[in-house]
């Protein structure tokens, strides 16, 4: 009775064109490439940004790192999980990021549920971009607090708002880049609100650290934003850094708050030291090996010139997410297979990750990608996506 009512659902669906399956990828063919089925695929649809998920040195140091720490850490870090390679990646990553402390966290679902759970106050107010990442919403509406959502980059809704005022245990969070949209959240903007109105100013600049800046250091450098302007920044190392994890940046008081009071940092095992390694290394990378910015803004540069050329429908993005809004479920899923015929791996990206008449082809741009490869990519999808639908 109860698997029956779940194939209804399952059904409902599947007829609304909103049905997910899993891809099992075989092996990887180099880090712009995919095989799936005994096909090798062109993968237009990774967060490796800077293509360090199969640089040389980052796997060779995640093979030292389980030689010499093993596989798991074996418990919290709060227990005894936490080790040397933890200790030194999240030195460098305060150093990277301009703050006096990191704590690392297994996932950036994690973080973003242990920071908002630990500093919303029942009675407060969480503000949140309405595309805000799920896990931030989620963080918002299990952290006690109120969730208030303004539109879209909508500083005058937020103002709005906030007009009533603003309870102590407060918060203004936001993405720094959109993840299925690609634009940056007005950061300068937001942190003087969240000033203004002494609430705590969070940034999930999980796409836009190691892209975005001169040296990679994320919508903030961008925006010259330091620890004081935005007392909370949360990051990834599995998007442009190429491995696993997460992390929270700020201030000595922050990082030890969040060791008491963090559920999701208290009570889960520690990273893997030899994944802690791995993005020690990946970090090194990524900031003396500049030419992968560098080359990823040219492909993000040529694809959107060629792009709205040929009548794409792009959406206002500079970063390496280049979305390409279809509207109809069905129709953003035929494109994708047909894509994927042609030697493509691009996704399909339909409600309830998206809003409801926005499905999307979601093309992401890596430093490893050739022009020749994004320019072969233009062409099917402009042939692809100019037929009747």
């Amino acid at each position: 009775m109860l698997n029956n009512r779940l194939a209804i659902r399952l059904a409902e669906i599947k007829r609304q064109g909103l049905y997910r399956s899993r891809r099992i990828a075989t092996a990887t063919g180099g880090a712009a490439e995919v095989f799936s089925d005994g096909r090798r695929l062109i993968n237009f649809s990774s967060n490796d940004y800077l293509g360090l998920a199969q640089h040389p040195e980052v796997v060779a140091a995640m093979v030292r790192g389980a030689q010499r720490w093993g596989a798991g850490s074996g418990a919290s870090h709060l227990v005894s999980g936490h080790g040397g390679a933890h200790q030194a990646l999240e030195e460098a990553l305060a150093d990277y990021t301009g703050r006096e402390r990191a704590l690392l966290f297994s996932t950036g679902y994690m973080a973003n549920l242990g920071v908002v759970g630990a500093l919303a106050e029942r009675g407060g107010a969480v503000f949140e971009d309405r595309l805000n990442h799920a896990s931030l919403l989620d963080a918002a509406l299990l952290s006690g607090a109120g969730l208030r959502r303004y539109a879209h980059r909508d500083i005058g809704h937020l103002a709005d708002l906030m007009s009533a005022g603003v309870k102590p245990g407060s918060m203004v969070v936001s993405d720094g880049v959109f993840s299925m949209d690609g634009d940056a959240a007005p950061v300068v903007e937001l942190a003087a609100m969240a000033r203004s109105a002494q609430a705590w100013f969070m940034v999930d600049d999980a796409h836009g650290l190691g892209v975005m800046g001169d040296s990679g250091r994320g919508v903030l450098e961008l925006a010259g934003l330091d620890q004081s302007a935005v007392p909370v920044l949360v990051g990834t190392l599995g998007k442009a850094f190429g491995v696993f994890g997460a992390f929270v940046a700020g201030s000595e008081a922050l990082i030890e708050y969040l060791i008491q009071r963090a559920r999701s940092y208290i009570y889960t095992t520690a990273l893997p030291p030899a994944v802690a390694e791995a993005a020690l290394q990946s970090l090194q990378i990524a900031q003396t090996e500049a030419w992968r910015r560098e080359k990823l803004k040219e492909l993000i540069a040529y694809f959107r010139e060629e792009g709205l050329r040929m009548g794409l429908n792009l959406l206002p993005s500079t970063t390496p997410v280049q979305p390409v809004l279809i509207g109809d479920n069905t129709r953003a899923m035929a494109i994708s297979l047909a894509l994927n015929d042609a030697g493509f791996l691009v996704s399909a990206i339909r409600p309830p990750t998206v809003p409801a008449g926005t499905a999307r082809l979601r093309i992401t741009l890596s430093a490893v990608h050739e022009r020749e490869q994004v320019g072969r990519l233009l062409e099917i999808l402009g042939h692809i996506a100019g037929q009747p639908g």
